[in-house]
């Protein structure tokens, strides 16, 4: 199972990719313009990205480039409209391993993402087991969490989003972040769930410093 992230600023077009993705055992992270991937790029492990040119913010050559100069190492395929054969010719100059015009055949596509993976193995991911900040440890693989050494119980998804938080503790997670990677949605629900488990972490955790943004998302603020 492989990580891709799609960066496109059409919401169907990530909706779209994403379920084919996911209907071939990925793991997808939606992102609509460049600066959050940049940003999601420099923390979180992908195997693959799929990239549109046209985006607001930073466009995708622009991205392409600044991920060039971090050294990043995970292949890029650039999905594209624009017609310029010159806007092609950068993208690869700047990195990307396939260019592939829009509009393209679904069964097209999916074959160069398994060649593209399959040419570019997962590494073996590298986790610590435990994870400790602001008063809370949460054991990985037993997961269990305590609060200042007592034992809580918490659900399934309540466990992934503290986890989540907690990887970025210091970070601002926004909402479209956490419903892509806690709850697997690449869109918002247009429900409260997510405020109703923040609601019930602070409950079962009193005092966890888990920060509301408003209009943005949470942030996990202590070490």
């Amino acid at each position: 199972m492989s990580t891709v992230m799609v960066v496109d600023d059409q919401e169907r077009m990530r909706s779209m990719l994403c379920r084919l993705l996911v209907a071939e055992g990925h793991v997808t992270k939606s992102i609509p313009d460049g600066e959050t991937a940049l940003d999601r790029l420099a923390s979180d492990e992908v195997d693959l990205v799929l990239l549109d040119l046209v985006l607001p913010g930073a466009n995708g050559l622009q991205v392409l480039m600044r991920l060039r100069d971090r050294g990043f190492r995970a292949p890029v395929i650039v999905l594209s409209a624009v017609p310029d054969v010159a806007a092609r010719v950068d993208a690869l100059d700047l990195g990307a391993v396939d260019f592939v015009p829009k509009p393209f055949h679904t069964p097209e596509l999916m074959a160069r993402v398994r060649r593209i993976l399959a040419n570019h193995p997962t590494a073996p991911a590298v986790e610590t087991r435990y994870l400790e900040h602001g008063g809370v440890r949460l054991d990985l693989d037993r997961r269990r969490a305590l609060w200042r050494g007592t034992q809580v119980l918490l659900t399934e998804r309540e466990f992934e989003l503290l986890a989540h938080l907690m990887r970025r503790h210091g970070r601002v997670c926004r909402r479209a972040e956490l419903f892509n990677d806690v709850w697997g949605l690449p869109f918002e629900p247009g429900t409260n769930v997510l405020e109703v488990c923040v609601r019930r972490l602070r409950n079962k955790l009193p005092e966890v410093p888990i920060e509301t943004v408003r209009s943005v998302g949470y942030c996990f603020t202590e070490d």
